[in-house]
């Protein structure tokens, strides 16, 4: 079966550009009050990423007296002395009494502060050769559900993830436990107005695909080409339509009518998949 291209949407006319400053450089995000101290990470993968990862600042690494030899090996392979880290040894219920209710954390968990921010034309660049792909998330705000997008869009070989600063989940312990050790390779850029973003990544020849229950589209007929913006809304609510305007087209997945939607982290590994192995 031939695939036919992504179907165009109706001519809009652009907004006015803004400045350039604001044009070019998306605003830093605001650290949430919780976080002005640092924030917590917890579980295996989540901290062993982090330690691993150059731009993050570690301010302490906690472990669990009964886990101390289960992680000894990750921890000296780590090299936590370039660091100048000194893991501290702790009864279980200590680590428990520092972090969220219910928090799976492993044995092991780790203050730090955020990662630093991500701007789209640093790590956006569309490379030659090679399938470019960006994520962008439309008030999508549940941490379990974005950090298990960070994961599938990491495994997939997505370039970053794009938030707006509002209406999106903050780095977080959950989040992160969530990307399981993702969130620490996969870029991710938050912006202040996500339709300028998208047209942002349209000057940079990227081509804007929404992934919509409703739309006319199956995304297994659609030509894709090699630099694709997938955007995906909230669930319930879908994309907005005004993030749906600032989209070249809309595409959706082939699901059963006895179901009326998958959970959208679901939905983004399906699509992810389909965009990954696609021709």
């Amino acid at each position: 079966m031939s695939k036919n291209k992504i179907k165009k949407q109706a001519p809009r006319n652009k907004p006015k550009k803004p400045p350039e400053n604001l044009a070019r450089r998306n605003h830093p995000h605001e650290q949430a009050p919780s976080q002005s101290k640092g924030l917590w990470l917890f579980g295996r993968h989540a901290v062993l990423a982090a330690l691993e990862n150059p731009m993050r600042k570690i301010k302490r690494l906690i472990v669990a007296t009964k886990s101390q030899d289960q992680y000894q090996p990750a921890l000296t392979e780590i090299h936590l002395n370039h660091r100048a880290l000194h893991p501290e040894i702790v009864a279980n219920e200590q680590i428990e009494k520092l972090l969220p209710p219910d928090a799976v954390h492993q044995g092991i968990a780790v203050l730090t502060a955020p990662l630093p921010d991500n701007h789209l034309e640093d790590v956006c660049i569309i490379l030659k050769d090679r399938k470019n792909l960006v994520l962008v998330m439309d008030q999508v705000t549940d941490p379990h559900n974005v950090g298990a997008i960070i994961r599938s869009a990491a495994a997939f070989g997505a370039k970053a993830i794009v938030t707006t600063d509002r209406h999106a989940p903050p780095e977080s312990g959950v989040l992160a436990k969530s990307a399981s050790g993702a969130l620490e390779t996969l870029p991710w850029v938050r912006v202040t107005n996500l339709s300028r973003a998208l047209d942002q990544l349209a000057d940079m020849g990227y081509w804007r695909v929404g992934l919509d229950g409703y739309a006319e589209q199956d995304i297994r007929e659609a030509d894709f080409g090699d630099n694709i913006v997938l955007v995906l809304g909230a669930e319930g609510k879908g994309i907005r339509k005004g993030t749906a305007d600032h989209c070249d087209g809309l595409v959706k997945l082939p699901i059963s009518r006895t179901v009326e939607s998958l959970n959208v982290s679901n939905a983004a590994a399906v699509a992810l998949y389909v965009f990954s192995t696609s021709s």
